[in-house]
């Protein structure tokens, strides 16, 4: 039976895109044995037919540039000796694996989660002076991989605009409809006055304002924000314990996603706040459809494409990502609202069921597979 592989030295093992929907989509689709090949020092996976086996090249425990080295080549002699039909990778830095493995005969496909020569634009930890040319570098190594792979799939359309059409299908990161939804709802004007930001934290994903917003809530009694995630930088958790709305926050750490489902079971909105950067634009961050999919009206950034999504839908408020006070003043307009609330959330499910949602894409994977195996 020929194989699979998805390949990532930077994501974890199950990450929801590669593993979750990817691979388990084709799995269960294809009479071809599905591998997710990762770094993590965990140990080997065996599944069986129908289900993802997980290959572990041991965790690489170096900075970015030994990270790209020495997992390049650890997974470039594992996958010599698994031989697969395609490799299916997610990380930039493994492009030029990809390059050497084109070459060599692989089949390979470039899953692009991010605009990275955008992304670096705004790197805080990356001085200002070489962010710019490193972006063109950036570019121009992704150029170079396009022209070799055997097919690039982005995870937007403005993604997609970077590589050549007759390579690229575009293969978006919406959610698996009815993962984060509860059975049994709890209606929104008997759920606590608590609000929800769930993913990377981050300043420029909007973590300083929405702990002053809550700042400015402190004459509702109980209004807090549930935050799960990992601070980027570390110090950041420092930064925002010391302002006055830290001690309205319940920070719940990385959880899983079922703790995921029950954290939106009971609160009144979800919050995605990105700062107006060149990457975010365009951006369509899964936590914003995943809010939709469990019912949350959503506070977003009023950039034109969200606007487009969230006020096309009617499911929330639009509000200055730079502006404390906005924020506030949007989540106290939920709080006082709660059957207005309830009906964007009721509008925002109904969209995903509709339009934003995993199984409108997974065709597009299974048949672009299709087409590489000529099967």
């Amino acid at each position: 039976m020929a194989t699979i592989l998805h390949l990532t030295t930077v994501h974890p093992r199950f990450e929801l895109r590669s593993h979750i929907k990817e691979a388990q989509t084709l799995a269960s689709s294809l009479p071809h044995k599905v591998l997710v090949m990762v770094a993590d020092g965990k140990g080997n996976v065996n599944e069986g037919q129908g289900l993802v086996s997980v290959h572990d090249i041991g965790a690489l425990c170096v900075g970015r540039l030994g990270r790209m080295l020495r997992g390049s080549w650890r997974a470039f002699f594992a996958i010599r000796r698994i031989k697969p039909a395609i490799v299916h990778f997610h990380d930039p830095e493994l492009i030029m694996l990809g390059v050497l493995l084109n070459v060599v005969g692989y089949k390979v496909i470039y899953d692009v989660h991010e605009d990275v020569p955008r992304q670096t634009l705004s790197k805080d930890y990356l001085p200002s002076a070489i962010r710019k040319p490193l972006s063109w570098v950036i570019s121009a190594v992704e150029w170079i991989g396009a022209m070799a792979f055997n097919a690039i799939v982005p995870a937007t359309p403005k993604i997609a605009e970077r590589f050549p059409a007759r390579k690229t299908v575009t293969i978006q990161n919406f959610p698996i409809e009815s993962e984060l939804l509860r059975p049994a709802s709890i209606p929104c004007a008997e759920r606590q006055p608590s609000f929800v930001y769930a993913g990377g934290i981050a300043k420029t994903r909007g973590a300083v304002e929405m702990v002053r917003a809550l700042e400015l809530l402190s004459d509702i009694p109980g209004a807090r924000l549930d935050l799960a995630g990992t601070f980027s930088p570390h110090t950041l958790a420092d930064m925002l314990q010391a302002l006055p709305g830290w001690r309205s926050v319940h920070f719940h750490g990385q959880v899983s996603r079922a703790q995921v489902a029950q954290i939106m079971g009971g609160v009144r909105a979800g919050l995605v706040l990105f700062h107006p950067l060149p990457n975010h634009m365009e951006a369509q961050p899964i936590k914003m459809f995943e809010y939709m999919s469990a019912g949350l009206p959503v506070i977003a950034s009023d950039f034109p494409l969200w606007r487009r999504i969230i006020g096309g839908a009617a499911c929330g408020l639009l509000v200055d990502p730079l502006n404390s006070k906005a924020i506030a003043d949007a989540m106290r307009w939920i709080l006082k609202h709660p059957a207005e609330a309830e009906a964007m959330g009721r509008r925002g499910r109904q969209a995903v069921g509709l339009t934003y949602n995993w199984d409108a894409e997974a065709p597009k994977i299974i048949n672009l597979y299709k087409k590489l195996l000529a099967i």
